[in-house]
């Protein structure tokens, strides 16, 4: 992508929570993280993928921006509206391509044509074979219509509307560079209704996939077995709960880790089997579930790889002077998709 401009304000609307961040860049290319705010959402705000609670969304929106003047933002989507293929065509020119795309997507997207909106990436070419791959993205119009509305209704201007898998790679990518062509990469990122998975093998993304489960279902099962509050299932789930903790919680997390560790193992192993390489490299994971320490113990074990935890803040440091490092602690892990989005900048184009 050739990029122009300034930075966009990245801000992550997720399912239990707003994240924003503003990352300025100078002339040599060095970033600083001049604002971070994160802002709560009430239950049920979010369910499914699916806006229930809109005026919330909107308050927070209002809150995290009243003294803001830089209002030009990027927005992402996730989940069961968007879809990623990667899929092999002949080689052919990009005017070529342009005509071809819409017939390619009518094949391998799920969806009314006359739904989505389409974009496009030509990732790699092999001339000798006459063949190429392209990332094909499809994305309801409804859905990025309803988040863009929320955004214009809090006086923000939504430039660009990105994808969670490309987001943290985004972010992974400016802070540990791209990965060696021999090298393949799991990014994951375990929200709180949602994992994302995103696989980089010979630099590019080969493999993505959506498991609808996250941090929620722990939340939840310790809800339900313990007949207690949301609140307090959640403190109980983090670790921040005052007093004893009851000895049933410890083995309900493990339950719900195991399960959301194995559907995460089966993905891997699907793209193992059918994709040609041998061995994933490194994990790296991200979203507030990552802070669920035996979550990471479980992968690693069951995928026999190192597990790290992806740090946004080798992107860009917090500014002292506009950014509380108190705000941060603990929450880098979230942070990761607005950090990715705040890379985006105003002005965009295809290489």
């Amino acid at each position: 992508m050739a990029s122009e401009g300034k930075n966009l304000v990245g801000v992550d609307i997720g399912t239990t929570s707003i994240k924003v961040c503003d990352v300025r860049e100078d002339r040599k290319g060095n970033r600083t993280l001049t604002r971070f705010g994160y802002h709560p959402l009430p239950a049920q705000t979010i369910v499914d993928g699916h806006i229930m609670n809109a005026g919330a969304i909107v308050e927070g929106l209002d809150q995290l921006f009243h003294k803001s003047r830089r209002r030009d933002v990027s927005l992402r989507v996730s989940g069961h509206s968007v879809i990623i293929k990667k899929i092999t065509m002949p080689t052919m020119t990009t005017a070529e391509l342009a005509e071809q795309i819409n017939w390619e997507a009518e094949q391998h997207i799920p969806f009314e044509l006359a739904d989505v909106q389409i974009d496009y990436q030509v990732v790699t070419r092999r001339d000798d074979q006459g063949q190429m791959d392209v990332l094909l993205v499809a994305a309801k119009k409804e859905e990025i219509g309803d988040l863009t509305n929320l955004a214009l209704e809090a006086k923000l201007r939504p430039r660009v509307v990105d994808l969670d898998a490309f987001t943290v790679q985004n972010c992974y990518e400016a802070a540990y560079g791209v990965p060696s062509p021999s090298e393949t990469v799991v990014l994951l990122h375990l929200g709180a209704s949602l994992t994302t998975l995103n696989i980089l093998s010979g630099g590019t993304t080969a493999f993505t996939r959506d498991v609808v489960n996250g941090g929620n279902t722990i939340t939840e099962e310790i809800q339900r077995s313990l007949g207690i509050s949301q609140e307090e299932a959640e403190a109980y789930k983090c670790g921040s709960a005052q007093g004893v903790v009851p000895s049933e919680v410890p083995g309900i997390i493990r339950d719900c880790v195991d399960s959301l560790a194995g559907e995460i193992q089966r993905s891997l192993d699907f793209y193992l089997a059918t994709s040609g390489d041998a061995e994933l490299h490194r994990v790296f994971v991200s979203g507030g579930t990552a802070n669920v320490a035996s979550l990471q113990q479980e992968i690693a074990e069951r995928c026999q790889v190192e597990v790290t935890p992806l740090d946004p803040l080798l992107v860009a440091q917090p500014d002292p002077k506009t950014v509380d490092p108190l705000a941060l602690q603990g929450r880098a892990s979230q942070a990761v998709v607005a950090y990715g989005l705040a890379l985006r900048k105003e002005r965009e184009q295809a290489a």
